[in-house]
């Protein structure tokens, strides 16, 4: 090997040792008689120095350095004289007997420092440079010690880990596919799979009680912070399981990962039903660090003379704490921030509970005090509060409000990242009504089971109808989702049927896996975390593409590959496609 040590492992022990090392210059300073240059690799950096008067000629040689060429040398550990303790090789160098140039670099496009002068196009165009940097460096240790301890805590549990194909059949369910034209079977196609999800049921089918894989996902779906076109799942399934069985052992597993990479105890993740989340968050994955409730107020507010009140659907509000002291200007910031076209609402009332006692809101010629302070009741309001309101449609008041309950947070600081609040959210609705295709679909996928005691509703009532599923939230972000699967095929059947599946479209799409039920399928479920979601939310970051070694940017493109790219029409021929029009 070109090197008997890293640039981040000698210390003062290691003094007076002959040593070879190799790395990237960082950076070099020219004193005259002295010149001193910082060799980096994967481990750290080390001080190098050469010396005019003992080798004029290797520190002529060391002089004409630039940032990033690859060298190694040979030298001499030496204790330094102007330690630096912030470093762990701060209390050597190395005097340097010989130095060889591996490589030479050109001058990078931005600097390979901590602090980049880079943007993120340009990073992620030379993202190979940017991988050098120290906090990208330190996302891909920590990502890879996240696969670690899981691969380990699932081993210790007797999951085994399985790979499972990669080109498989498109369905029409879920999030748009990508797919994959076969040359071998001209005019179809592969798709490349969102889930293992058919896959890990037939793994219970076939015995294999404890699966799990580490495994990519893709979607074509439109891109944000946290998603990518493809993506990594924590993909697991367990079979003679119910519920709670699922919900302690992957409790387990995230208490584990929060005391192996972060040092943090999680005390018993607390529970909370779908209708209960969006009753008093207005989302189905809340942020659980701060309180700040929903509260309701139709029954004392309507039916007073206010319009935007009386002909509202909900009337609801939250208690921003200690607030009542907001300026004009911070209200109309808040008007404005709940009036954006992505939040939705019309407007805002509030109602201020003065230090002094009083209340004073911005509809008072349409409400007396008592009405008022039934308001403050309500909300079990102190002097110093500050009370707002949103009115409207449910689903979508619920929406804004709970927009307005984050941006509280934040503006409170009430949303530190060094907390943690994680929680399960159980008893998902099984199916949602599309006003638009006038049908049901799947709430998770068309997998899941119906909580036993909501069967006759498939009948009945199917609104009401309630998944034994599941998420796992932590800090207002799902990290996992999962289900107990449908393993009868009578059930599995009746569900195609609801989601407007004919006998035979069924057969053609999951013919295997109905046909799969036949042979003893055994009672099982699920759960898959996401990976990426996972180590951005453990490196304290909102952007999963921090934590992927070659991300794609917010169109779905690698800049750095130019990728997508047009295929030659030799390839084209070769697949029996034609391009039509800038349309393939």
């Amino acid at each position: 090997m070109l090197r008997t040590h890293s640039c981040g492992e000698l210390n003062i022990s290691n003094i007076n040792q002959e040593v070879e090392l190799s790395g990237w210059v960082q950076r070099s300073r020219d004193l005259g008689g002295m010149t001193f240059v910082d060799l980096r690799d994967r481990y750290g950096i080390t001080q190098l120095v050469f010396n005019m008067e003992t080798n004029a000629t290797l520190c002529e040689q060391a002089r004409k350095l630039g940032r990033e060429y690859v060298i190694t040398v040979k030298g001499v550990v030496a204790e330094r004289s102007n330690k630096n303790l912030k470093m762990p090789t701060g209390e050597i160098e190395i005097t340097v007997s010989t130095i060889e140039i591996l490589n030479a670099s050109k001058l990078p496009p931005f600097t390979i420092e901590d602090n980049t002068d880079g943007g993120d196009e340009l990073r992620m165009k030379y993202r190979y440079l940017d991988l050098r940097r120290n906090p990208v460096k330190k996302n891909l240790e920590l990502r890879h010690q996240l696969s670690m301890e899981t691969r380990n805590y699932l081993n210790s549990l007797k999951f085994i880990e399985v790979e499972t194909p990669y080109l498989i059949k498109s369905t029409p369910e879920g999030a748009r596919d990508f797919v994959v034209p076969s040359r071998m079977n001209a005019g179809e196609f592969y798709a490349l799979p969102q889930s293992p999800q058919t896959f890990k049921q037939l793994l219970m089918i076939s015995g294999y009680d404890r699966y799990f894989q580490i495994v990519r996902c893709f979607r074509d779906e439109d891109l944000r912070a946290d998603r990518q076109p493809e993506f990594t799942q924590i993909d697991c399934e367990m079979s003679f399981v119910t519920q709670e069985d699922i919900l302690n052992t992957f409790e387990g597993l995230t208490k584990h990962l929060f005391k192996a990479i972060k040092g943090v105890d999680i005390k018993e993740l607390p529970r909370i039903t779908y209708a209960d989340a969006m009753k008093y968050y207005g989302s189905d994955k809340p942020d659980i660090r701060f309180d700040m409730k929903f509260v309701e107020l139709n029954d004392v507010c309507q039916h007073k003379g206010f319009g935007v009140f009386d002909n509202a659907e909900l009337v609801v509000g939250i208690n921003a704490k200690g607030c009542s002291e907001y300026t004009r200007k911070q209200m109309d910031e808040l008007t404005d921030f709940v009036k954006k076209p992505q939040i939705g609402a019309t407007g805002m009332i509030y109602l201020r509970y003065n230090t002094d006692g009083s209340l004073k809101s911005s509809v008072d010629k349409f409400f007396t005090p008592e009405d008022l302070k039934l308001w403050a009741e309500k909300f079990n309001a102190q002097p110093g509060d500050l009370i707002l309101v949103l009115a409207g449609k449910t689903e979508k008041t619920q929406k804004a409000l709970c927009e307005l309950r984050l941006e509280m947070g934040n503006r409170m600081g009430l949303r530190n990242p060094d907390t943690y609040a994680p929680l399960w959210v159980v008893d998902f609705p099984l199916l949602e009504w599309d006003e638009d295709t006038n049908r049901f679909y799947a709430k998770h996928h068309p997998f899941t089971s119906p909580k036993p005691e909501d069967l006759a509703l498939l009948e009945t009532n199917l609104h009401a109808v309630r998944a034994n599923a599941y998420d796992m939230v932590i800090n207002g972000v799902e990290v996992g989702g999962g289900s107990i699967r449908i393993h009868n095929k009578d059930l599995q059947k009746r569900m195609f049927s609801v989601l407007g599946f004919s006998d035979e479209d069924a057969q053609i799409q999951f013919g295997f896996l109905m046909n799969a039920f036949e042979f003893g399928a055994p009672p099982h479920g699920g759960i898959a975390f996401g990976f990426d979601r996972l180590c951005s939310l453990f490196g304290g970051s909102e952007s999963i593409r921090d934590f992927i070694a070659f991300p794609k940017n917010n169109a779905g493109r690698d800049v750095m590959i130019d990728s997508p790219a047009a295929i030659s029409q030799v390839q084209l021929d070769e697949l029996c496609l034609k391009i039509v029009k800038g349309n393939s």
